[in-house]
């Protein structure tokens, strides 16, 4: 059974704004949300990652000085922690460093995924026990960085074709692009897939689900409709889209518990067994940022949550990959991806001191400067209609140190907020005071 115990103040606001968002979620799969609860008890930083829309639920009440009609109207991440960056294969071949998760992509304040950055490092390094001083020397690191980005765009056309790589990067960000290049994607197969009578299909394990007649052929036509949502590739090679093997899986990663996915195993660029392609087709969740972002004119732009998805990502990658659409099955709308070999996250552990962190600090700067810059009125959407690194020095103007002072002060006062509602997370859990969700599996 569900215990219950009657909380008080931000106790009972941090239970509200989580059944708010993940009720439906938790009806359909109360184990998977009981497991993201458990990894999200484990520290305030897995706390943060998985509680973007208590972030939200607190901008919707704050004071926003770094927004104006226009920067309060943009493309956003919509989760821009620490963790959201790494590497990834473009439309051109390149291996990238970039932000590389939109699942709560959507337009909102600037200074949203700027803030929701700046307090997760806080949290990062406060795990690492660096000084208040050394966060905010990091911090700021960043954000002038970001800063000298967008006025470097002001100067020059290359918002669309910058990105980090190999040949402009340094450190840990030079390093994990190498360790990119070295991927292949028989290694990818050689984990998921088997090989059997000369033919691959997908290895059968606890993650994977074998689909019955019904639904196999509602996935099928899903992917039909999904192929009349991506770019052909201009400069690479297309592949015929024969499906070799489909499966059910769950949810990906802490901000995916209980969403329904499948992954699809294609015919590669050709008839070789190790060039095969997986995509994976999952449904898309309530944007956080949209929780708050009272406009029509934005939420009648998206067919559903997958087409917004996905049409996020192209605003906010320019050159995203060739296999990027959506589709919708049973009304409900998916996003749908490859699963790249060529996509690697930054590793934070053997980053130790702020030596090591500062050029990381600078190109992730650099790297979400870039992310803002590319979904305006040179993109292929029209729901930003003018040029965003315009908009962002106008905003700031010359305001640039009081501007990086007051988010570092945020990011301070923010990671303090985040260790105490970690910690009334916790004691609500533990107490079985989340509606629907015990701390324990009832007996």
């Amino acid at each position: 059974m569900t215990e219950s115990t009657d909380l008080d103040g931000r106790a009972a606001d941090i239970v509200r704004v989580l059944v708010d968002a993940f009720a439906d979620l938790m009806e359909a799969d109360a184990d998977a949300f009981r497991t993201k609860f458990r990894k999200m008890a484990a520290d305030p930083f897995a706390f943060y990652r998985g509680s973007a829309c208590l972030f939200y639920a607190d901008m919707a009440t704050s004071e926003d000085p770094w927004c104006d009609e226009r920067t309060s109207r943009v493309w956003i991440q919509g989760d821009l922690h620490a963790e959201n960056f790494g590497t990834y294969m473009d439309s051109a071949g390149r291996i990238v460093f970039d932000v590389n998760d939109f699942d709560e992509a959507y337009l909102g304040h600037l200074s949203w995924d700027l803030r929701r950055f700046a307090a997760s490092f806080a949290l990062l390094s406060w795990r690492k026990a660096l000084s208040d001083d050394a966060i905010g020397e990091l911090i700021g690191i960043y954000l002038r960085a970001y800063l000298d980005q967008v006025e470097a765009f002001t100067r020059s056309d290359e918002d669309r074709s910058f990105a980090l790589v190999k040949d402009n990067t340094e450190g840990a960000v030079r390093e994990v692009i190498l360790e990119t290049a070295t991927r292949t994607r028989q290694e990818l197969l050689g984990r998921i897939t088997v090989v059997e009578d000369h033919e691959r299909r997908f290895a059968d394990g606890p993650q994977n689900r074998r689909l019955d007649d019904d639904e196999r052929a509602r996935v099928m036509a899903a992917l039909d409709r999904y192929r009349e949502t991506v770019h052909p590739p201009r400069r690479r090679r297309d592949v015929a889209y024969d499906v070799k093997d489909v499966v059910g899986t769950g949810g990906f990663g802490i901000g995916s518990a209980g969403l329904p996915a499948y992954n699809v195993l294609l015919e590669g660029y050709d008839q070789a067994l190790e060039n095969d392609v997986v995509l994976s087709i999952k449904q898309g969740n309530v944007a956080a940022p949209s929780r708050i972002v009272d406009d029509a004119d934005i939420r009648d732009y998206f067919e559903h949550e997958g087409h917004r998805t996905a049409t996020s990502q192209r605003a906010l990658q320019a050159n995203a990959s060739q296999f990027l659409g959506w589709t919708e099955i049973g009304g409900v709308g998916f996003a749908v991806a490859e699963l790249s070999p060529y996509e690697l996250d930054l590793d934070w552990d053997d980053l130790t001191e702020p030596d090591q962190m500062r050029p990381v600090l600078a190109q992730l700067g650099r790297a979400t400067a870039k992310l803002h810059c590319v979904g305006d009125a040179d993109s292929d959407h029209a729901l930003v209609p003018f040029q965003m690194e315009e908009a962002i020095t106008a905003m700031v103007g010359d305001r640039r140190e009081e501007f990086v002072a007051d988010l570092v002060r945020f990011a301070h006062e923010y990671a303090r907020r985040t260790q105490e509602d970690h910690r009334l997370f916790v004691d609500a859990f533990r107490a079985g005071a989340i509606p629907g969700i015990s701390s324990s599996a009832a007996l």
